[in-house]
Order: C-alpha cells, then structure tokens, then sequence
C-alpha cells in the first residue's frame, strides 16, 4: 500500500469514525423511510406517464378505425359508381390504416405488460416502504428508550459529560469559597493586629495605645475607688455589731465609758481609713490624668 493509499485510507476511517459519532439512528431512520416514499412517487409518476401514453395510442387507434370504415364506405361507393379506380385508392387506404392499427395494437400490448408490472412493483414497494415504517419505529423507540436508561445511568453514577462539568464546577465553587475564607481571616488578622492603618481615622498605632493605656488607668482608678467604698461599708458594719453585743452584756457606767472610748477610737480609727482610701484614688487619677 503507497503512502496516497495510506492517507486516503486514515482520512476514510477518521471520517467514518466521526460520522459514526454523530449519526443519529432515528434520524438516519426517518431519511431511508422518506427516500423509499419518493422512490414510490416516482414509480407512481412513471405508471402515470406511461398510461398517458398508452391512452394517446389507443385514442389513435380508434382514430384509425373509424378512418378504416371510412374508406370501406369510400370503395363501395366506387364500385356502385363503376370507379374501380377510387374503389383501388381507398383499399389501399383502408389497408395502409389497418397495418398501422396492427403496430398500434402491438404497442398498446407492450405498454399495458410495462403499466401492469409497474403497478405490481409499485404494489411490493408500498408494501415493503409500510412493513419499514413499522420497523422504523419500533427501531426508534428502542433506541430512545436505550439513550434514556444510559442517560438516567450516566446520572445515578456521575459518568456522564454534564454530571462531569457539575462535579468541576462545585470544585471550583468549594475553592473558591476556601480563598475567599482565608482571605477574611487574613484581612482581619491584619487589622488585629494594626498592621493596616484605619483610612477612616487619624490616628496611628500610637496614639490608638496611648488610649488604650489611659482608659485601662480610668477603670483602675474607679475599681480601687469601688474598693474603697466597699470597704469602708464593711467597717462600719463591724463597728455597729460590736456595739450591739457589748450593749447586751451589760457594764452600767463602766461600760458605757468603755463604748465611748472604744467608740471614739473606733471612729477615729474609721476617718483614717477613709481618708487614706480618698487620698489613694485621688493620687491613682492624677497619675492617669498625668499619664
């Protein structure tokens, strides 16, 4: 095999191979149906053009007939006359008639056996071109039934072509997504931890820690002012409990003495404590006001 005959060849297959891909078998079902249709239409027509001509024959025919009785009528006539000599002419008239009535006849015969055997071929076409139309569809039905169960199978399993582009798109869909997380996170780690600075505002890292410190001092100055008080209330609940039980013991003068002593120790011991506090949360917010 030379190399034309090679490339002929592959170029063949290759073509075949293609159209094999595309063919459709309902469609290429359907076309055949259609061709053997218009074969019979032309076989149809052909009956109809060949009994055209065998009816002009024969209206010749009967033209040829009646000219035949004519000139039989014509020699009579001659011959009652005593014209052998017309009576000659139209013999021989009626004769050359009656010879092309004969060839008339034979091609009338040969065009009514060619009519009756198109007829019969058309009859077993028409019959064949019914029996395939009942194939056809049978043949189309099993084949969209097939095509439907594969395409339901291709579905259930995920081999097919789109369920394919699905799967790819919620892969990129699921990376995407995956990205778009990490870049939030991204984003708000950064702003954490100031490394961007707010466009919004005029303040840089600093200033942002300088208040940061001086708000961290308020609430410690109010925490130990809260501690204070707090601790103030207890002292004065001690020193009213005290007073009660030594009340309820009794010590006439003596004890009343006693309570007055202890009294005015424990209220000076009481103004002390709360003086010391006071002075500690004024001193705590002239540090944070200084700071």
């Amino acid at each position: 095999m030379g190399i034309l005959s090679r490339a002929s060849y592959i170029i063949r297959s290759k073509l075949n191979s293609v159209l094999n891909r595309a063919e459709d078998p309902g469609e290429s079902l359907d076309y055949s149906y259609e061709q053997m249709r218009d074969q019979l239409q032309q076989v149809k027509r052909g009956i109809a053009d060949l009994t055209t001509q065998k009816k002009r024959l024969e209206m010749q025919k009967k033209r040829l007939e009646e000219n035949v009785d004519k000139h039989n009528e014509q020699a009579r006539e001659a011959v009652r006359q005593d014209r052998e000599d017309l009576a000659r002419k139209a013999l021989e008239k009626k004769k050359s008639k009656m010879t092309q009535i004969e060839e008339l006849e034979s091609q009338i015969q040969d065009l009514q056996n060619t009519q009756d055997q198109l007829v019969e071929k058309k009859e077993t076409l028409q019959q064949r071109i019914e029996e395939f139309k009942t194939k056809k569809e049978s043949m189309k039905a099993r084949y969209e039934a097939a095509e439907a169960s594969a395409r339901v199978s291709e579905a259930m399993t995920g081999a097919g072509d789109e369920m394919e582009d699905v799967g790819r798109s919620i892969e990129r869909a699921e990376e995407r997504t995956n990205d778009m997380e990490a870049r939030a996170a991204a984003m708000d780690e950064l702003h954490d931890s100031g490394a961007f600075e707010d466009v919004l505002s005029d303040k840089d890292q600093i200033d942002r820690e300088l208040e940061q410190v001086s708000t961290d001092s308020s609430v410690n100055a109010e925490l130990d002012t809260l501690k204070a008080e707090m601790g103030k209330g207890e002292s004065t609940e001690t020193e009213t409990e005290t007073e009660t039980a030594e009340a309820a013991d009794g010590g006439g003068a003596e004890d009343s003495g006693g309570s007055s002593d202890g009294g005015d120790a424990g209220d000076t011991g009481k103004a002390g404590d709360v003086n010391d506090s006071e002075v500690e949360a004024e001193l705590e917010e002239l540090k944070d006001e200084e700071n």
